[in-house]
């Protein structure tokens, strides 16, 4: 599994799915936008509803709860992770990220187009707030 450029401000969901499912951004975001989901749509990185929506269209099947964050090591070997929470006049939005165990060893595959290393294993600078298990990915 490798890790999935964000080609939007706000494409960390679709580019989760991407990397998820072995596939380039634009196809995802294709398949998304046909089923009415936008990466400027807040709902996307505020709401779980439309990226288990876009996972199950891809046969990926996830837990059905958010599950919260207790340590790197208690994390499942596959997961989406919320990290980067804020609040916005009551609602709630993070930035999506795929962890996986590869080999292994734990990394994290962030979307981001600013950063040097989109593999990261510096797990003290993210706080992830829940996760959602992947159960057949």
């Amino acid at each position: 599994m490798k890790a999935i450029i964000q080609e939007e401000k706000t494409g960390c969901g679709i580019a989760s799915v991407a990397a998820l499912v072995n596939l380039p951004y634009s196809v995802v975001k294709q398949k998304a936008n046909a089923m009415g989901i936008f990466a400027d749509d807040e709902k996307l990185f505020s709401d779980t509803n439309y990226i288990r929506r876009l996972l199950s269209s891809y046969s990926i099947n996830t837990s059905n709860v958010e599950i919260p964050f207790q340590s790197w090591q208690t994390l499942p070997d596959l997961a989406l992770l919320s990290i980067k929470h804020y609040q916005e006049n009551n609602d709630c939005f993070w930035h999506w990220v795929v962890f996986n165990r590869q080999d292994g060893q734990p990394v994290v595959l962030d979307s981001a187009p600013y950063l040097e290393k989109n593999v990261r294993t510096d797990f003290e600078a993210m706080q992830p707030e829940w996760f959602i298990e992947i159960l057949n990915g």
